[in-house]
């Protein structure tokens, strides 16, 4: 199944393939959900690596270890299964969960431009990450950046990012544009 972009623009990325499972025909996953267990209530995947696109029932799936296993319908072989690593798992935005008014999925803050009180454009949030203390957020230079200088924000809601507007595409945080 071949992707449209506008759909492919709607598909947040849940997970990845990263290898075989045993010899019947099972996935190794790493989940990119929190708690990463929330992967198992989704039973249609669409699957995309380097612009191919697959869409794939899951017959069987459970944690184990520190990672998730999963059988895909029709796989049932070592070798099959193994064409499947590599494949980001993918779901429509409008199948997550609903939250709060005041909470965000990690891929809603993506590309957001980044201003302090100052009215000082820092760049645009890259990506997100886990430090274990707290999410850390890459803010990389755009245009009209104050500089070009990448930052790395601590994304915390009330003590430095003090209000996201994603209709305007904007997040205002209490940062100095020297650190």
């Amino acid at each position: 199944m071949a992707a449209t972009p506008e759909l492919a623009e709607k598909l947040v990325v849940l997970g990845k393939i990263t290898t075989v499972y045993g010899v019947q025909g099972w996935v190794k996953v790493h989940s990119f959900t929190e708690p990463m267990d929330n992967l198992l209530q989704y039973r249609q995947w669409r699957l995309r690596r380097d612009g191919e696109t697959r869409q794939v029932e899951i017959v069987k799936i459970r944690v184990h270890s520190n990672s998730i296993v999963a059988q895909i319908k029709g796989v049932d072989d070592r070798e099959v299964a193994r064409e499947f690593a590599g494949f980001e798992i993918l779901l429509p935005a409008d199948q997550l969960p609903k939250l709060a008014v005041d909470e965000y999925y990690w891929h809603q803050l993506i590309g957001l431009k980044v201003t302090n009180q100052e009215g000082q454009l820092l760049g645009q949030v890259h990506s997100l990450q886990e430090t274990g203390a707290n999410d850390v957020m890459l803010v990389k230079p755009c245009a009209g950046s104050l500089d070009g200088r990448e930052r790395m924000l601590p994304y915390l809601p009330e003590q430095f990012v003090l209000n996201i507007d994603l209709a305007a595409g904007e997040m205002l945080v209490d940062w100095d544009a020297d650190f």
